[in-house]
């Protein structure tokens, strides 16, 4: 059974950060391309950042590029978000999620979805 944890959500001041962590467990690790995706209620998911399996190249939305920096640690099965310079804008539910291609374009791509930890950015 596949299960990927997300942890490190919280409530932070504008400007600051957090390190969100993502647990996978029961799939090959090394062989999933992994992101992360945000969602506010009322509005779609947002893809937010994705780190190939293959290459190890990162891609990032516009919103958080420079901002946030995805990674992942193989021999964990864990990938993370480094959030940095957060506004409250960036409040949501973050997810983490997994998907066998090395170039997913859609969130349909994705095999595998953990349930989210919020974050929330205000003062």
């Amino acid at each position: 059974q596949v299960q990927l944890v997300e942890s490190g959500g919280g409530l932070v001041q504008p400007g600051g950060s957090l390190r969100l962590s993502c647990e996978a467990s029961g799939l090959r690790f090394s062989l999933y391309t992994m992101a992360w995706f945000r969602q506010v209620p009322g509005r779609e998911r947002e893809f937010l950042a994705s780190k190939s399996y293959r290459d190890g190249r990162s891609t990032y939305a516009d919103s958080v590029r420079g901002r946030f920096t995805i990674s992942r640690d193989n021999a964990k099965n864990t990938a993370y978000l480094q959030m940095d310079s957060l506004k409250p804008e960036d409040t949501a539910l973050y997810y983490c999620a997994a998907s066998g291609r090395d170039r997913p374009s859609y969130s349909s791509h994705y095999d595998y979805w953990g349930q989210g930890t919020q974050v929330t950015v205000s003062s």
